[in-house]
């Protein structure tokens, strides 16, 4: 019976956000779920102004549109916070400090329920203002729960263990992106802000945490596991009171379950110090909803859900091209081609924002060895805009100087691996740009959520080669994407022309000067598990045609026994050598991440398994979305 009235409300749920187009965003509360109390309505979503388009707000921070009205009872205004007993230093840090006006949906519904002391479920899409939506609330509370933090220096000396509030973020440039939002938020108070994240120096970030104190730690689940785990680290939080899990779902993809899992038997028992737990998640699978389940106090949690069903996602509002390139070794010519074209359009058209673009690339090797070609390019061709790079290898000093520096540029190229392809907030990307094709159809998409934000302009490119479209037809299915055939880098068959577009020799050029081990580490990279949904026997020729014709090689580089039996056998066309093979494998750097599968354990009243459970009610209504026929095959 209890199943048959849950399904009733998520069906009348449906139908009410169906026959009101407009409306933006769901908020349901536990008893929307199968408990006591009766749910709030939506707040409608409201048209932006022209002018007011004129101020793009960071789209982690705050979105640009304004969403719920004032009729729906939310504060809807920032500056209105004073009304829900948020601290004026706050707000004053919000309005004047950071620009911010209106908040988005996610803002208004979570900031709501959160200060209500409500535990926050939200199903949100990175870009939509989660970042602030969740600061306001737990910075509240720890303020609220130790009032002379209100000014500088109050409270007397911090303490390493005194931590009030932690927030987990799946990757460090997106915890190092919110500890500077919360820094920013925190100006003017008392509350201080520390950043745990892997690849730093630990012993640095525990010196700087005894000196300092903690009140608010943002951290990746690992390096948190890590310093909960290690007593001399000093790291504790025996009165934590707020909790926030951001990109759940993505934590669970990159492999953090372990981590997670072991996180909540170091937190204080819930029963003794109550604790405030938000979660936001872009999709809810079962993975997810057991986090919830572990996290989330059952009896008194908001779910709140601002991903419309019939919302326009922002892939499909971006121009997609893919363009076939003969072969691997006309990829970097075809690249720098579309580079020069499209800076200088965007040069002589004052109404185009300034070519800034993400390049994305399969391996770590690839992200190295393009960077390093299109820097020594750059010296010869001032139109080229600055290089930057971000990959595994490089320290994670490096990786956020990149970061930062790409962030403040208003034209620049940023060569990445898929570090960069999901949370990072880049503004004003004009173009995303995907050498080879990705791993699957989700993380295609991930990455042209870079362009295209906040309302602005963007533009993404795949280019593969000719033996990869075959792939691409079915890895893309359905997804709004154009061939292209604008440039004349990508049709040249380098084996019969006489003379090559001027790209070709200039990258071949740099190539010569490159250090022999980056192309190499490049070459084995590809020969593994990179260049996916093509025949083995094809990748192992057109990496030899790319060391020949594009990089200037004599023979291609040597590969290991091991990896020459990886690739399979009878595949001919590999040199085998047991010297001067790659430094790793051959395996591949830019598709890491251990299976995201996550255990679907149930609360402990037992309610998992019941029709009436809040969380699958969550799930079903997080999920359900209208059926769609198969997807069309593509125009390309």
């Amino acid at each position: 019976m209890m199943r048959t009235t849950l399904l009733r409300q998520a069906a009348a749920t449906r139908a009410a956000l169906a026959a009101r187009p407009a409306q933006a965003a769901y908020r349901a509360s536990s008893a929307a779920l199968g408990l006591s109390r009766p749910a709030r309505t939506a707040p409608a979503a409201v048209r932006r102004s022209a002018a007011s388009l004129l101020r793009f707000y960071s789209s982690e921070s705050a979105a640009p549109a304004p969403s719920a009205d004032a009729s729906s009872g939310f504060i809807t205004r920032f500056a209105d916070l004073p009304q829900l007993g948020v601290n004026n230093q706050l707000v004053h840090s919000i309005t004047k400090g950071m620009g911010y006006e209106n908040m988005t949906d996610v803002q208004s519904m979570t900031i709501n329920a959160a200060l209500a002391g409500k535990d926050v479920v939200a199903q949100a899409k990175t870009g939509t203002g989660k970042t602030l939506a969740f600061l306001v609330p737990i910075v509240q509370r720890i303020i609220a729960g130790q009032p002379e933090l209100e000014k500088p220096r109050g409270g007397g000396r911090a303490r390493s263990d005194d931590i009030r509030a932690i927030i987990l973020s799946p990757t460090r440039e997106l915890a190092e992106q919110i500890g500077v939002e919360a820094k920013k938020l925190c100006q003017g108070t008392g509350v201080i802000v520390q950043t745990a994240v892997g690849g730093t120096h630990k012993n640095l970030m525990l010196r700087k945490t005894r000196i300092e104190g903690c009140h608010l730690l943002v951290a990746t689940p690992g390096r948190l596991h890590d310093l909960l785990t290690d007593e001399s680290s000093g790291i504790d939080a025996p009165r934590l009171a707020a909790l926030v899990l951001d990109e759940a779902d993505r934590m669970l993809d990159v492999g953090f379950k372990t981590e997670l899992e072991n996180i909540v038997r170091y937190l204080p028992d819930r029963e003794k110090v109550p604790r405030q737990t938000l979660l936001y998640s872009a999709t809810l699978p079962k993975n997810v909803v057991g986090i919830a389940r572990q996290f989330i106090n059952p009896t008194n949690f908001e779910f709140v859900q601002t991903v419309r069903a019939d919302e326009v996602p922002t892939h499909e509002r971006v121009p997609q091209f893919i363009v076939p390139c003969r072969g691997f070794e006309n990829l970097a010519p075809t690249l720098l081609e579309l580079i020069r074209r499209d800076v200088a359009a965007a040069q002589s058209d004052p109404e185009k924002l300034p070519f800034k673009a993400i390049v994305f690339l399969p391996t770590t090797s690839a992200v190295m060895s393009y960077s390093y070609l299109f820097r020594r390019l750059k010296h010869d061709d001032r139109s080229i805009p600055r290089v930057y790079d971000i990959h595994s290898k490089l320290t994670q000093k490096s990786r956020t100087r990149s970061a930062d520096d790409f962030r403040d540029a208003q034209s620049a190229i940023l060569f990445s691996s898929d570090v960069s392809a999901r949370g990072m907030d880049f503004p004003n990307v004009t173009h995303v740009i995907q050498v080879h094709l990705p791993q699957d159809r989700d993380l295609y998409i991930h990455r042209i959520g870079r362009t295209g934000r906040a309302g602005k302009q963007g533009v993404a490119y795949l280019l593969a080669s000719d033996v990869e479209v075959p792939g691409a037809r079915d890895l893309l299915p359905g997804l709004p994407i154009q061939r292209c055939t604008d440039f004349e880098c990508a049709s040249v068959d380098v084996t019969k022309a006489d003379t090559l577009p001027e790209p070709f020799r200039q990258l071949r050029e740099a190539a010569e000067k490159a250090p022999f081990d980056i192309l190499r580490d490049t070459y084995t990279s590809l020969l593994g598990n990179a260049i996916r949904h093509v025949d083995r026997q094809d990748v192992v020729h057109e990496a030899n045609n790319l060391a020949k014709y594009g990089w200037g090689m004599d023979e291609p580089p040597a590969v290991s026994p091991r990896l020459a039996q990886n690739v399979g056998r009878g595949i001919r066309g590999l040199r085998i050598s047991d010297t001067g093979i790659s430094r790793h494998d051959g395996r591949g750097s830019g598709f890491g991440g251990r299976d995201g599968g996550f255990g679907g354990r149930g609360i402990r009243d037992g309610r998992s398994g019941r029709s009436g459970d809040p969380f699958s009610a969550m799930e079903r209504m997080g999920n359900d979305r209208p059926r769609r026929h198969r997807a069309p095959p593509p125009a390309f």
